[in-house]
C-alpha cells in the first residue's frame, strides 16, 4: 500500500480533527454538561486565558482528585503553579535550562539519530517509535540530567502507564480521574523514589549536568528543596520527552496522509521547521489544556463561577479562521504560524526549543536518509489514548535508501 492510499483510511486523528472542527465552528465558549467543563475553542479566547493566571489558575487541587503520591510529585511541577511560586522555580530553573545549553546539544542530538538509524540501516521495515521517536528524547533528556541513559526502558514504562490512557475511557470526568490516580500511583511513587536517589547522589557528587546545576540555582539566596527538584526532573524526564515522540510519529502520519509533503521538503530541507510547526498546529500532543476560574469571570458572554473548570482548546484554537488562513489545510511553507501547541503567557512550555530542535533533526535525517519513507499498512498503526496525549504508540513503517 502507498502513502496514497493512506488517506483514504480514517483513523484516530481524522475523527479527531473532525470532532475539532465540530467544535470550532460552534460559539467561542461552550459549557460541557457531562463534565461539568467550560471549553473555550476560539483563538483570541485561549490566549485570554492563558495569559491570565490571576483570573485562569493552573492550580487544578482544588477542583480535582488528589493522592498522596501526586502531591510529591506536584510540590516541583511548576506546570501547576501560579505566580509568585511560578516565577521563583521558573526562574531558578531558568539558570540551568538556558537557550545556549539547548543550543549547544544539536552535535549530540545528531549523534543519537545517526546510531538510532544506523541500527536499522539493514532493514527495509522497522516500527518508527522503537527505533527513533522515543528513545532520541529520552537519551538526550536522559544525559542532560546525568540520569543513566541505559535506564530508558524504565522511563518508557513509566511514559507508557502516564500517559497510555489504558485506564480511562475517550472523555474524561472525575470518577475517571481517581481510578487513573489510583490506578498509576504505584508507578508515580517508583518514579519520585528513583529521582530523589538521583538528587542526592548528586548533591553528594555534582557533575556537569542540569541536575547539579538545579541543585546550585539561586534566587534572592533561594535554593530548590530536594523534593522540589523531584517534580521537575521527572516532569521534564517523562512529559519532556513524550512531546517529541509523538511529534515525530504526528509528523511522518501527516506526511503520509499527504500526498507529497516529503518529496517537497526533500527538494527544500529548508522548509523542514515550517513543517514541524504546521505538524504543531495540526495534531498538538497535548490539545487541551485546564484553568480553574479564580473568581467569577464573564466569557464569550457566558458568566463562569469561581472554581469552575475552564479546557483551552489548543486543537480547535490552532485551526480558528480569524487566526489561520485556510485552517483545515496542511500547508508546510505556512508562515507566520501562531499556533498555540507550546502554550502561551507564562507556562508556555519550557521544553518547546528542545522539541522543536529534535524533531527539526530528525526529520532532515530521515530525507536524507532515506528516499522513501511511507505506511505500508494503516491498520497497524497503534494510537495513543487521545483524551490524555494525541500521538501513535507503534508506526510500522517502509523506507528506502538512495
Amino acid at each position: 500500500m502507498t502513502s496514497n492510499q493512506l488517506i483514504q483510511a480514517p483513523s484516530v486523528f481524522d475523527t479527531l480533527t473532525d470532532q475539532w472542527r465540530t467544535l470550532r465552528a460552534a460559539e467561542p465558549v461552550l459549557y460541557d454538561e457531562r463534565q461539568a467543563t467550560w471549553r473555550v475553542v476560539d483563538h483570541q479566547g485561549v490566549a485570554a486565558v492563558l495569559a491570565d493566571p490571576a483570573t485562569y489558575s493552573s492550580d487544578l487541587s482544588p477542583i480535582t482528585p488528589t493522592q498522596e503520591d501526586f502531591e510529591a510529585f506536584r510540590q516541583g511541577n511548576f506546570v501547576g503553579m501560579d505566580p509568585p511560586e511560578h516565577r521563583k522555580l521558573r526562574t531558578l530553573v531558568s539558570q540551568a535550562f538556558t537557550p545556549r545549553t539547548v543550543h549547544g546539544l544539536e552535535p549530540r542530538i545528531e549523534e543519537v539519530c545517526a546510531r538510532l538509524l544506523d541500527a536499522v540501516a539493514d532493514r527495509d521495515r522497522f516500527d518508527l517509535v522503537d527505533a527513533l521517536a522515543y528513545p532520541l528524547p529520552i537519551i538526550v533528556i536522559a544525559e542532560l540530567l546525568g540520569i543513566p541513559a541505559d535506564d530508558h526502558k524504565l522511563f518508557q514504562e513509566w511514559a507508557s502507564t502516564l500517559f497510555g490512557g489504558d485506564q480511562l475511557g475517550e472523555t474524561l470526568d472525575m470518577a475517571d480521574l481517581e481510578r487513573a490516580l489510583e490506578a498509576i500511583a504505584p508507578t508515580v511513587r517508583e518514579m519520585n523514589g528513583y529521582v530523589l536517589d538521583h538528587i542526592r547522589h548528586r548533591r553528594a557528587h555534582p557533575g556537569d549536568d542540569l541536575t547539579s546545576r538545579l541543585l546550585a540555582a539561586e534566587v534572592d539566596g533561594v535554593r530548590l528543596r530536594d523534593q522540589e527538584i523531584v517534580g521537575f526532573v521527572a516532569l521534564l524526564l517523562v512529559a519532556g520527552h513524550i512531546t517529541t515522540t509523538a511529534l515525530l510519529g504526528n509528523a511522518v502520519v501527516t506526511f503520509a496522509q499527504h500526498p507529497g509533503t516529503l518529496s517537497a521538503l526533500r527538494t527544500d530541507p529548508g522548509r523542514v521547521p515550517d513543517a514541524v510547526e504546521e505538524v504543531l498546529r495540526w495534531l498538538p500532543p497535548f490539545p487541551e489544556l485546564g484553568r480553574r476560574t479564580t473568581r467569577p469571570v464573564v466569557l464569550g458572554g457566558h458568566e463562569i463561577p469561581a472554581d469552575a473548570l475552564v479546557m483551552a482548546h489548543l486543537g480547535a484554537a490552532n485551526r480558528d479562521p480569524a487566526r489561520f488562513t485556510a485552517p483545515d489545510t496542511f500547508d508546510v511553507t505556512r508562515s507566520p504560524n501562531p499556533h498555540l501547541t507550546f502554550g502561551h503567557g507564562i507556562h508556555f512550555c519550557f521544553g518547546a526549543p528542545l522539541a522543536r530542535l529534535e524533531a527539526r533533526i530528525a526529520l532532515r535525517m530521515m530525507l536524507e536518509r532515506f528516499r522513501h519513507l511511507a505506511i505500508p499498512s494503516p491498520g497497524e498503526i497503534a494510537y495513543q489514548n487521545p483524551a490524555v496525549i494525541v500521538g501513535v504508540r507503534h508506526l510500522p513503517v517502509e523506507v528506502r535508501r538512495p
